[in-house]
């Protein structure tokens, strides 16, 4: 016998989980504000790079053409994680019944992808190649300029990115630095991650040139484009990972399972939780599983009952909760295989 409770609505609550913040709903404040955040780090990031090329160009800096290729790079980034916010919107339907939102991970992963190959990689060589080649540095004051205007786009991308992930983290009561460190929303934490290296690549490009300008020796510029491109690469290996976990399927923090457990043992029909599943499928979407011990001579109608007591009860601890299933298994039956 099989009991289960579904309900693809959200909750009216505040979405503020109540022992561990680290996982919370989609909604709440900066709701709706990831679209908007990349948006502007995308706009920005195309004007920037066709900036920089130019630059680059005119003033023979390999360290110009490696942040035009950082540019680039962060420009496909955003384009693909407006891909990914789009299309994990998509409701459920009769082939994707689970919904649409761990495609998220997978555009965000090929989001990574393209700021390793074509930011880091791109820098990397093209600094190896002004190292061992050898260029004449040409007049920097356009690059100087490039790299001002720069800064000042780059540096209100990157505000936007901080206001809503400040926002969020104050919201769920936590510093700003676990809330990107922790949240499913991995547009945020691409956005506030490239931007940052942004501004950081400018500061060396910056350096570069001035040591090429002091010297007379293309080293200094060389060395600045091989550093952008490791800095870069560093970049999308965190993002690459998170996405990548969030992907195979990330359970809720062991804390937040143990509650979640309490929750259910709380409920006066249920003996016991014989086996827990919990799985972040998305930012706001968690889908909770368990074979619970219900207590012996229950009708199927107090079973009904329990059920539904132990969803709302899952759903006031945590709003992001969308599905939850509860199978009434025997102990002498927990260990069975087959799905719950």
């Amino acid at each position: 016998m099989s009991a289960q409770g579904e309900s693809e609505g959200g909750s009216s609550r505040s979405p503020r989980p109540l022992l561990d913040p680290r996982v919370g709903s989609s909604r709440g404040p900066g709701a709706g504000g990831s679209t908007f955040t990349v948006i502007v780090a995308a706009a920005a990031n195309f004007g920037v790079a066709l900036a920089k090329a130019v630059a680059g160009v005119l003033s023979g800096s390999s360290a110009m053409l490696a942040e035009a290729g950082h540019s680039v790079a962060d420009t496909v980034t955003e384009l693909l994680l407006l891909v990914a916010l789009k299309r994990s919107k998509k409701p459920p339907d009769a082939e994707h019944p689970l919904g649409y939102g761990p495609e998220r991970y997978i555009w965000a992963l090929l989001a990574s992808v393209a700021t390793f190959v074509g930011g880091g990689v791109f820098a990397v060589y093209d600094g190896i190649r002004a190292l061992t080649h050898g260029e004449e540095p040409g007049n920097p004051l356009v690059s100087y300029i490039v790299l001002a205007v720069a800064f000042v786009l780059e540096g209100f991308s990157l505000r936007t990115g901080v206001k809503q992930a400040t926002g969020r983290a104050r919201h769920f009561s936590v510093p700003v630095l676990r809330y990107l460190r922790h949240t499913p929303d991995t547009a945020v934490k691409a956005v506030v991650m490239e931007d940052t290296a942004a501004l950081v690549g400018l500061v060396l490009a910056a350096l570069g040139l001035l040591g090429g300008q002091l010297t007379g020796s293309s080293v200094w510029d060389g060395i600045a484009s091989v550093l952008i491109g490791l800095l870069l690469v560093v970049v999308a290996w965190v993002l690459g990972r998170s996405n990548t976990e969030l992907l195979v399927g990330r359970a809720l923090p062991a804390p937040l399972r143990e509650a979640v457990e309490r929750e259910l043992t709380a409920v006066r029909q249920i003996e016991d939780v014989l086996e827990l599943t919990t799985l972040v499928q998305g930012p706001g979407e968690i889908l909770i599983a368990a074979k619970v011990d219900f207590r012996d001579a229950l009708t199927s109608e107090e079973i009904e009952r329990a059920c539904e007591e132990a969803e709302a009860r899952l759903r006031a601890l945590i709003p992001a909760v969308k599905r939850v299933y509860l199978d009434p298994t025997p102990p002498r039956n927990a260990d069975r295989e087959g799905p719950c």
